[in-house]
């Protein structure tokens, strides 16, 4: 098995060595991860200038190679230069990515962007809170998530969050919850404003949501979709429409 692997924290992240590493176990793995952190850009694709990439050496002895785009664009340029693959894995992302935050993740967008262009992928992120991560406890259950989701008919695309001390495996819904997104202004040595965006969650997440899962120390892994159509909506009001005389 040919395996892309990818992430949006940069070509040298520790959590992108872990990953080709468990990786190895299936199949030939090489790399395409961005310059630098690229955080939160959700599925940018750059399109004003040309992209570039350039091998590297990793620790480990991955063939690995960085390029000066998104990590969208990372994965088409991976796919390029493979002239396809069968797998792509994005990750292991230095924090998690729950609920709405599939929204602007980059790590889950390299994923997405493997199904697009026709391959199976998987986005892998996990907890942390301000310690240097470490991947013993988590790589098991990475690899019986790989084993599990490329034997059979499986999701085309899962997000996975493992939380730090995991105890098992659980499918799960995205959860989705109100925040109180806000600006928060600040300023710099130098006396300029500045400004950053938070967000904290306002409600608790409901039984078999990914957070649940985090919260019971369950890797979560949720089955999503390209489709953002709601359908529920789409049927109701094509019900209303086939009523309407007009």
């Amino acid at each position: 098995m040919r395996i892309l692997v990818s992430n949006d924290d940069g070509i040298f992240s520790p959590g992108l060595t872990a990953l080709a590493e468990v990786a190895s176990q299936f199949g030939d793995v090489v790399i395409f991860a961005p310059d630098y952190e690229q955080s939160a850009v959700g599925h940018a694709i750059t399109i004003q200038r040309p992209l570039k990439y350039h091998r590297v050496k990793m620790m480990k002895g991955f063939e690995a190679y960085r390029v000066n785009g998104t990590p969208a664009d990372c994965v088409a340029m991976g796919l390029y230069h493979l002239g396809g693959a069968d797998l792509v894995l994005s990750g292991i992302n230095l924090g998690s990515n729950l609920g709405s935050d599939v929204w602007h993740s980059g790590t889950v967008a390299a994923a997405k962007q493997g199904v697009i262009l026709g391959v199976r992928a998987i986005a892998f992120s996990q907890v942390i809170n301000g310690e240097e991560p470490n991947y013993e406890k988590q790589k098991p259950y990475i690899k019986e998530v790989i084993r599990l989701l490329t034997t059979g008919n499986q999701p085309r695309l899962v997000n996975v969050n493992l939380p730090k001390e995991p105890i098992g495996l659980r499918w799960t819904h995205q959860s989705v919850r109100h925040y109180n997104g806000k600006v928060v202004e600040g300023q710099d040595p130098n006396g300029r404003k500045h400004f950053w965006f938070s967000a904290t969650p306002l409600t608790n997440p409901d039984e078999n949501s990914d957070r649940w899962a985090i919260d019971n120390d369950l890797v979560s892994l949720t089955p999503l979709r390209l489709s953002l159509t709601d359908e529920d909506w789409l049927n109701r009001l094509n019900a209303v429409q086939q009523g309407s005389p007009i």
